[in-house]
């Protein structure tokens, strides 16, 4: 049996929604390119079996209603997902990793060696803190790093050339910046774990020229926890 796959689809400028599928049905992850999907859909001769989203703002849950419309999908909350664990796909597990931080009902989901991670962490970058628990953001992000270096990170928008701004901002003689530039492509835009760790300041609390940086701007920088908030503090 093969790995299931996974589609992108852009939409509304930099958002970025998905289809996981196998070779008989799908489920939609942040569906607001509708016209697409379906269109997918259709080609590939797929069953839309569920509806989700990675959290609950309007930008990701817009596509919802219309793919429900068209098709015989069942949706499923970010909660009730959360509790789950985990979806079945043709026999494939997806994993659902409950990731609160940039909302308090945000979520990723893991299949083979993918990471669907909406707005909790961006290729470069975070997602803003709007559940004020940056406690649990930080735990949302060490989650995220033990998962393998060739992990492919799908985020939910494309904010990648202003989140490498802010990079090279902050580490200016990183080489490693314009190295992913060079191949980031705006029609498949994703990176891996271990470029992300190589790049994303936000995941490089523990890095020494990131903790020098910090103790230069005179920042808490005592622990790794601090070193995330005082990182967080600069957005």
């Amino acid at each position: 049996m093969n790995d299931l796959a996974v589609e992108q689809f852009r939409y509304s400028f930099d958002n970025l929604g998905y289809l996981i599928f196998g070779d008989r049905t799908a489920m939609a992850v942040d569906g607001g390119a509708v016209e697409d999907i379906l269109s997918f859909l259709e080609k590939r001769r797929l069953e839309l079996r569920w509806v989700v989203n990675t959290h609950s703002h309007y930008d990701h849950t817009s596509g919802n209603e219309a793919l429900l419309k068209y098709s015989r999908a069942r949706f499923i909350d970010c909660a009730a997902l959360a509790v789950l664990g985990r979806l079945e796909l043709e026999g494939k597990i997806i994993q659902v990793y409950a990731t609160p931080g940039h909302t308090r009902d945000s979520i990723c989901f893991h299949t083979d060696t993918i990471l669907l991670t909406g707005d909790t962490l961006f290729n470069g970058t975070v997602g803003n803190c709007f559940s004020g628990d940056i406690h649990s953001f930080y735990s949302s992000i060490r989650k995220i790093l033990t998962l393998p270096p060739e992990t492919v990170i799908y985020a939910g928008h494309d904010y990648v050339r202003d989140s490498l701004a802010m990079a090279r901002h902050l580490e200016p003689d990183n080489p490693a910046i314009d190295d992913f530039l060079s191949v980031y492509d705006p029609n498949h835009v994703y990176s891996t774990l271990a470029d992300e760790l190589r790049i994303n300041p936000y995941l490089r609390f523990n890095e020494g020229r990131i903790v020098r940086l910090l103790r230069e701007m005179e920042l808490p920088c005592g622990t790794e926890e601090e070193r995330w908030k005082s990182l967080m503090s600069l957005e």
